[in-house]
């Protein structure tokens, strides 16, 4: 095993660690602490069994297992910031709401 292979999976191995404890403080719900672990556990079989992103390119018609984990990572971080961008959306309407609300309620205050 490479030292690379060694520092991902002890990586992977953390990163499942902290999860679970982000569930237990409450901060995560059970889908995305499974969604996240699964991840996790992926990304540590792949390290250590290279050739599995090779089969996976050879079913979807990609040259190299490399290429592939590449084209799907790219798709993966692009739908990220699509989904944070929407959040960050709702965010500020929401935000705005509030304000002028709170402007309202102010204004009718001083207005008694």
């Amino acid at each position: 095993m490479m030292i690379i292979q060694g520092i991902i999976i002890a990586f992977a191995l953390f990163a499942v660690v902290r999860t679970v404890m982000q569930f237990r403080k409450g901060s995560l719900p059970l889908g995305m602490v499974l969604f996240w672990i699964l991840f996790w556990i992926l990304v540590g079989v792949v390290v250590a069994l290279p050739g599995t992103t090779d089969i996976a390119a050879n079913f979807v018609g990609v040259g190299r297992g490399a290429d592939f984990v590449i084209y799907l990572s790219v798709v993966g971080l692009f739908y990220l910031v699509f989904r944070l961008y929407v959040k960050i959306e709702d965010v500020e309407r929401e935000i705005t709401r509030l304000v002028r609300k709170l402007a309202l309620e102010d204004m009718d205050e001083k207005e008694r």
